[in-house]
């Protein structure tokens, strides 16, 4: 029998958009199983999609096709090998599937030489693991698979989230490529899957403009601005992080590359460090600021903002003239209009002039869907300081 949830009148945008909410729905199907396929439509009974629900969460369905189609094995498989299909010729280490952006809600996986890492945000992926590997698998070819779902996502949804090796056990590191720099990725460690892929073009854009220059690193996690400005010609770096997972990896990844004699890595807090810097009246030529998330939600918006202003403030005020600047938010919330206005308050709070060399966003392996803003979360500016 087909599980069918009907839609309220005027709640149209489930045509264009992934997510159903509670608010959003008329009446479901009594027999439809918690993770289970419904068939979407709208007041007047014509077909929308066909998604996956919950009636946990206040998120309730999340569509995967706005075509008539089973979803099932061959399903799987073929929006699998169009995700992958996708990202041709980003190499070993790359985002395969992009949850939404892939018309694949509630799914995650990332590559990283012999190991995807599957990561599943909702109830409905998380039932279907298994399938979901052996469709990938049959696509890239034998991978190890790692289970790294998030706990938050995992209470939300009502489900046990996996941590650890979906069936055969795969190396517990892999040393990938990114241009000239070699990063090691604990597999299971670390923040996201292991690194930050979301910043892998802009470390490659970024670090370049370090050559000749003293570099400073904030929010370093496992210092991969720092290793591709030092081997660029970076005359050093200092790297800030707090988290003692990260500092390891920074380290490693220093003396991996070569390049740790000429790099200091602090186990500081980010705000205080800069501040000192500031009053010891240090200068650099390129800053990066990388900061986590300061809103996971929009009532944290205004101190998140504050936050950002905060560090912004300070970078450009440790910052030579004609030295570069790239900063970033990865918080949703903060929109690009936002982050450019705080940035813009900043640089006159701290009496300099900046020059838009480009704005940056997520790499090219994490897509963003115009109908769904949400796809869109990394936004950042590279400034140059004017003499």
């Amino acid at each position: 029998m087909i599980s069918v949830l009907r839609l309220k009148r005027g709640h149209d945008r489930a045509r264009v958009h992934p997510w159903i909410f509670k608010g959003d729905v008329a009446d479901v199907s009594d027999r439809v199983e918690p993770g289970g396929v419904v068939t979407i439509i709208d007041a007047g009974r014509r077909f929308v999609g066909r998604g996956l629900f919950n009636p946990r969460p206040a998120l309730c369905c999340r569509i995967l096709t706005w075509v008539d189609e089973a979803i099932d094995s061959s399903f799987w498989q073929r929006r699998l090998a169009s995700a992958v299909a996708a990202r041709a010729g980003r190499g070993g280490a790359v985002r395969l599937v992009w949850s939404e952006a892939d018309a694949l809600a509630g799914l995650v996986v990332d590559r990283y030489g012999p190991v995807a890492v599957l990561q599943t945000v909702t109830l409905g992926m998380a039932r279907r693991r298994d399938e979901l590997a052996a469709a990938l698998r049959a696509i890239v070819g034998e991978v190890a698979v790692f289970c790294a779902d998030d706990l938050t996502a995992a209470t939300l949804e009502g489900f046990e989230p996996a941590a650890g090796w979906l069936d055969a056990a795969g190396p517990t590191s892999v040393v990938i490529e990114e241009g000239p720099t070699r990063l090691l990725v604990r597999i299971g460690g670390g923040h996201k899957t292991g690194l930050y892929l979301d910043q892998a073009d802009n470390r490659l854009r970024v670090g370049p403009l370090g050559a000749g220059r003293a570099v400073l690193d904030v929010f370093a996690y496992t210092a991969g601005f720092a290793c591709h400005a030092l081997l660029a010609g970076a005359t050093s770096a200092v790297c800030i992080e707090s988290s003692k997972d990260a500092l390891a990896g920074a380290i490693d990844n220093l003396a991996l590359n070569g390049v740790a004699a000429r790099a200091e890595v602090r186990d500081v807090n980010a705000f205080d460090e800069l501040r000192r810097l500031d009053r010891a009246g240090e200068r650099f030529g390129l800053i990066v600021l990388d900061p986590p998330p300061f809103a996971r939600g929009r009532s944290a918006l205004e101190g998140a903002l504050r936050g950002y202003k905060e560090i912004n403030l300070r970078a450009i005020r440790l910052l030579e003239p004609g030295g570069v600047l790239a900063t970033f938010s990865c918080s949703h919330h903060v929109s690009a209009d936002a982050f450019e206005g705080m940035v813009r308050d900043a640089s006159a709070d701290a009496g300099a002039r900046l020059r838009l060399l480009a704005p940056l966003t997520q790499s090219a392996d994490h897509p963003v869907l115009l109908t769904v803003p949400e796809t869109r979360y990394l936004k950042g500016l590279l400034l140059e300081r004017m003499g």
